[in-house]
């Protein structure tokens, strides 16, 4: 959640910046104007306790029996009543102001750039050469359909849309990418590798921000009310959750490989064959949790880290900077790396690095504790490194032959169990 303290002292550039992602400017009054309200309850709470505690101390001095103790007694009653109206209203004015604190997405970073949409991001870099062909590129589903190494027909058999079935050389194409993702940012990159529960409780997608507003987005388990997990952000995020952490220890880096589940509400239409959209994919995702003076280095690095994933598999790709209107609800600056698909003859989204600033570590009551002793929030970010499927997509897509083969990266030779040619 924003900073409340943000809003209440710069509320005109709050409105402005929520302005440019979709936020009607009246939201912020009424939180304003609840704000001021609960705040003023609770100190007519405080006021009303402290009286009680007034006159409870003469009650005692007085005899209860006594003209004098029979009105002290009545004038505590009457406290008591006017105490419960009040905080009844507070609760109240309370639950209204949540309800919209908890909808409102995170302040955009200083610097990036305004717009509604994704025809508003910008282009920062670019890296490799667009492989040229002497033959008409296919898709990688046609490709791995025509090699038996994707099967989408048996899995809409099973599964319904949006699923598939990985077979030999597919199957061990996938695990070959993600194990040699793993190793990268294990070995090289510093992070810790953690495997994490794939079923979570609300609690935990609130703290990352998918709950209450994603809710339509996911799976969730209609006898116990946990969810399949959308991505790996969200259980590395709450690892620790409802704890205060040394600054000494920080920055601490976490990546996991996982299923992950999503519902594609409201894409229908889109990405309907291939993976690029499923409804249940791998992803290594990278977590990191950092003090606040550090967080936006530590996301050029992560940037940086996914970037290396794509630079040693020779797929050509470009970083672009997402407006205000792109970025995702709990960011306040994300870069999306995008890896060209040649049947497409476009880029498309491969990884997504986002800084969240406070806003998730408010939600999951995640802080530090800094060396002079005081405790604050500290900032947590999150990208991918990378996803699997859209991964293997562009490995098929770039590295196809004329004949109909695949060549196998060489980085991932070993992973192959030496095999260098998918046929």
């Amino acid at each position: 959640m924003i900073n409340p303290k943000i809003i209440r002292q710069h509320p005109e550039e709050v409105k402005a910046k929520l302005k440019t992602r979709g936020v009607d400017p009246k939201e912020v009054d009424e939180y304003i104007a609840l704000d001021e309200q609960n705040r003023t309850a609770i100190a007519k709470v405080d006021d009303l306790k402290r009286q009680k505690n007034e006159l409870s101390a003469q009650v005692k001095a007085a005899d209860p029996k006594s003209e004098k103790g029979q009105a002290l007694i009545k004038q505590v009653k009457k406290i008591n009543a006017e105490t419960t109206a009040v905080e009844a209203e507070q609760q109240e004015v309370a639950d209204q102001l949540n309800y919209i604190a908890v909808r409102l997405p995170n302040l955009p970073a200083d610097g990036i750039p305004v717009g509604p949409d994704e025809d508003s991001n910008v282009e920062v870099r670019k890296w490799g050469d667009i492989p040229e062909f002497d033959f008409t590129p296919k898709a990688h589903w046609e490709i791995g359909e025509n090699l038996d190494i994707l099967n989408f027909e048996r899995a809409a058999k099973v599964s319904g849309a949006r699923f598939v079935y990985y077979k030999d050389a597919g199957a061990r194409l996938e695990r070959a990418v993600y194990n040699f993702m793993l190793d990268l940012h294990t070995e090289e990159q510093g992070y810790h590798e953690i495997i994490p529960p794939y079923l979570v409780n609300a609690q935990t997608m609130f703290g990352t921000g998918q709950f209450p507003k994603f809710s339509e987005d996911v799976y969730t388990v209609e006898s116990t009310g946990e969810t399949l997990i959308p991505t790996a952000e969200v259980p590395l995020t709450n690892y620790y959750a409802q704890e205060i952490l040394d600054e000494k220890d920080l920055p601490i880096y976490f990546t996991a490989f996982s299923p992950c589940f999503r519902s594609e509400a409201g894409s229908a239409g889109r990405d309907t064959r291939g993976l690029i959209r499923m409804h249940q994919f791998h992803k290594v995702e990278m977590v990191k949790f950092s003090k606040p003076e550090d967080s936006f280095e530590e996301l050029e690095k992560m940037t940086l880290d996914a970037q290396e994933v794509l630079k040693r598999l020779g797929l050509a790709h470009h970083v672009i900077m997402l407006s205000t209107g792109d970025t995702g609800f709990s960011s306040a600056k994300t870069y999306d790396v995008e890896v060209w698909m040649p049947e497409q003859g476009v880029y498309r989204e491969i990884s997504s690095c986002s800084d969240c600033v406070d806003f998730q570590a408010r939600r999951a009551m995640i802080r530090y504790r800094k060396e002079d002793g005081t405790v604050d929030y500290l900032h947590t970010l999150n990208g991918s490194g990378l996803a699997v499927g859209r991964t293997v997509a562009a490995i098929l897509e770039n590295y196809q032959q004329a004949d109909g083969t695949v060549k196998v990266p060489d980085v991932l030779v070993p992973y192959m169990h030496g095999a260098t040619v998918i046929k």
